[in-house]
């Protein structure tokens, strides 16, 4: 799945099928399979370009997507959209299932580091080193996100990375549209410093 610069489109908008998020939502609410279809096809490119930035990683992201609309069928008698979108929770359970994984990484990651290492064969599928170097670079920007106060890093997930408008994330958030502008400027002073040093 390519990885576009936005949302995809009709994702804040009423869509080809000429209905709003609030009306598809409820009509999925009430067991309406083809209304949760349409919101599937509406911001399905939305959630896995936020799932890749996010993660860096395609599998991943289809793997987050999926999981982020199976939570959202599952979920959808007692979710309240933000703003009249369904994208501003999507990204939300994306980011939750994103710092879960992490953590399960993490956690796999020690284990392993106590299994010795085996044999270095060298790496014949050339064909992939460009992707490869491609997400490495997104890692780095991934890894500097996560390295941020909590707010700031909030605030880069959702407007930076999600390409979420600052008054979406606001509402989301709780706060006021000042103070997120206030974290994304923070954070983005933060991550220049960080993204201009050399790679370790």
């Amino acid at each position: 799945m390519p990885v576009g610069s936005g949302s995809a489109p009709g994702a804040f908008g009423h869509g080809a099928s000429g209905a709003t998020d609030p009306q598809l939502w409820r009509r999925a609410a009430a067991g309406d399979e083809r209304a949760f279809a349409q919101l599937f096809e509406r911001h399905v490119q939305a959630v896995w370009n936020h799932a890749y930035r996010v993660t860096g990683s395609w599998a991943l992201a289809e793997e987050l997507t999926s999981t982020a609309f199976l939570t959202a069928w599952r979920r959808r008698a007692e979710v309240t959209l933000v703003r009249d979108s369904a994208l501003p929770w999507l990204y939300t359970v994306v980011g939750n299932l994103a710092r879960s994984e992490r953590r399960r990484t993490a956690r796999w990651a020690r284990l392993l580091r106590r299994v010795p290492d085996p044999p270095v064969s060298p790496d014949h599928a050339e064909s992939v080193v460009e992707r490869l170097d491609g997400e490495d670079r997104l890692r780095r920007v991934i890894y500097a996100v996560k390295g941020l106060p909590e707010a700031q890093r909030k605030a880069a997930e959702l407007c930076l990375l999600g390409d979420l408008a600052v008054i979406d994330a606001a509402e989301l958030l709780g706060v006021a549209e000042a103070t997120v502008r206030s974290q994304i400027s923070r954070a983005r002073a933060r991550l220049r410093e960080l993204l201009t040093e050399p790679a370790s």
